[in-house]
């Protein structure tokens, strides 16, 4: 169980990691395999529960469809600027995200990283 977890917890750094690292010439990440997984995993259920008529596919795909929608909008376009959109954004909120979010990249390691909280960001991110 043990040896699972940590193969498991290196295959998710190593997907993650070149997020952090930007040794990289590429617009595309290894870290936006999340996205293609994901995605897959939300078409699967709702060909479920339209084709199978399995029921509880519908709210799980519609949750996972939702948080990509999320991630998309918070992560790559609003923190990462992947696309030039809500730059102006300076509000206190804005402001709270961006700086839980830069701390979270501080750290180039695993191991002494910190999560930002996405959506629900940590008090501390909003006092000055």
């Amino acid at each position: 169980m043990v040896y699972t977890q940590v193969y498991y917890a290196w295959f998710l750094w190593s997907l993650h990691k070149d997020h952090h690292h930007k040794d990289h010439d590429s617009w595309f990440e290894r870290n936006d395999a999340f996205f293609i997984f994901y995605a897959i995993v939300s078409m699967t259920c709702f060909y479920l529960w339209n084709y199978e008529n399995i029921w509880f596919c519908l709210p799980i795909g519609v949750g996972i469809m939702a948080y990509g929608a999320a991630y998309f909008i918070v992560h790559d376009i609003f923190i990462h600027q992947r696309f030039k959109m809500f730059r102006n954004a300076n509000n206190w909120y804005a402001k709270g995200v961006r700086r839980a979010h830069k701390i979270h990249h501080k750290h180039l390691g695993k191991e002494e990283g910190e999560c930002f909280g996405m959506l629900v960001v940590p008090f501390k991110y909003f006092k000055k």
